[in-house]
């Protein structure tokens, strides 16, 4: 360019040979540039899993979980999570995640993308992937880029998870009740991967009601059942509401006195109040007790809770 703009004086013109030169090649090798726009799609759900572990964080929740795992839906987008202690759980979630879906849409896994982590190229997820007649897909190592979908779910996750947190002012270990809330959440918004519909609509084909979300860590009473209580006892517990019901349908709520969950379908909430903690914030062990009075109808509000020991969240 000099020589042909003829920019500065005396250089001669210069033939550049079109040949690599090993000395800028070990000096400046820089990345490829990756796709902005992917040009396939899942056309049916199960097509393509998408999945990825997030952690250690710190520090451990409530039910001493150091990681969580995330498959997503390729063609709904929708997203299922599991928290770890260890990443060497990663086979046994992912069997049980196969059973339960597939028996549930009717469809087949066919393809699974991940990184090179060991929990996913051990021997024996290899195997059951070519046992299942799964494809299984590996993205070069340190790059994250190629495994986009599932990197940006948990960006976008723990984004979600520190905002809710400090909203209500929640000690930090409750971390995974906040991203099961997260995931919850996303699975009913909007995303630009999908046009008109939600993840949860394109999963299950139906169009999921929103009337029973509330603020998560807001201050909330549950109704005590009287068969539960004395005459002059209270008729209700504060509590503090932490998401949504799978197995036991209804509120998930948390007691900081008691240091017990329960899932009541009868609460009244104050979702501009936060609890006081009075500076006693450290990990408690979680006690599940059920609320849910025999004969009443319970709403449906089913969240995507990991397959976990019962103390989990």
């Amino acid at each position: 360019m000099l020589s042909s703009k003829k920019m500065v004086k005396g250089l001669p013109h210069i033939d550049h040979p079109d040949e690599v030169c090993e000395s800028c090649v070990l000096s400046k090798h820089h990345r490829s540039s990756f796709v902005k726009e992917v040009n396939w799609r899942a056309k049916r759900p199960l097509e393509l899993i998408h999945t990825d572990v997030c952690g250690p964080i710190t520090p451990m929740s409530t039910g001493q979980n150091r990681y969580f795992l995330t498959f997503t839906d390729d063609f709904s987008r929708k997203t299922w999570i599991y928290f770890l202690k260890r990443k060497s759980e990663v086979f046994n979630c992912f069997k049980n995640f196969k059973a339960i879906m597939e028996k549930q849409i009717g469809y087949m896994i066919r393809t699974v993308r991940s990184d090179q982590g060991g929990e996913y190229t051990a021997n024996d997820f290899e195997a059951f992937c070519t046992q299942q007649d799964i494809r299984h897909q590996t993205t070069p190592a340190y790059t994250p880029q190629l495994n986009g979908v599932a990197e940006r779910k948990n960006r976008t996750i723990l984004d979600m998870t520190r905002s809710l947190l400090k909203e209500k002012k929640l000690p930090k270990q409750y971390w995974a009740e906040a991203v099961s809330c997260a995931v919850y959440l996303l699975n009913r918004c909007p995303t630009r991967s999908l046009q008109g519909v939600i993840p949860e609509e394109a999963w299950s084909g139906h169009k999921p009601s929103v009337t029973h979300l509330r603020v998560f860590g807001c201050v909330a009473y549950a109704k005590i059942p009287d068969a539960r209580r004395r005459k002059l006892d209270d008729k209700s517990e504060k509590c503090i509401f932490v998401g949504y019901g799978e197995r036991r349908m209804g509120y998930r709520l948390y007691n900081p006195i008691t240091k017990k969950v329960i899932t009541s379908r009868d609460v009244i909430f104050e979702e501009d109040k936060s609890w006081e903690w009075n500076g006693d914030q450290e990990a408690v062990k979680w006690i599940t007790t059920d609320l849910i009075l025999e004969g009443e109808e319970v709403p449906t509000v089913l969240v995507e809770e990991p397959i976990v020991p019962a103390a989990e969240p």
